[in-house]
């Protein structure tokens, strides 16, 4: 399986898993081949309804809505969805 071919893997699977909380800007933020587990890792990002309400501030008081991250590791070979985690972002100070 080609990187290509993962990440649309990968975007397929989110979208159909939380197609009933209408995610929207779904988006590639990561990915990574792990070549000793010979598996994808790819990290989709996107917004859920409730995030809009949930905004961010910036140090210039500019606000963005949060955003959810989602790891979805994929066996290279088979092209087989493996498991799905959160990646939680650093605190920023």
């Amino acid at each position: 399986m080609e990187v290509k071919e993962a990440v649309k893997t990968a975007k397929n699977y989110i979208i159909d898993l939380f197609s009933d909380e209408t995610i929207t800007d779904i988006g590639l933020e990561e990915v990574r081949l792990d070549m000793d587990l010979d598996q994808w890792e790819v990290t989709i990002g996107f917004h859920r309804p409730w995030d809009h309400r949930n905004k961010l501030t910036t140090a210039l008081g500019e606000q963005y809505p949060a955003r959810s991250y989602k790891v979805v590791v994929i066996h290279a070979r088979s092209g087989h969805v493996l498991s799905i985690t959160d990646r939680v972002l650093p605190a920023s100070t």
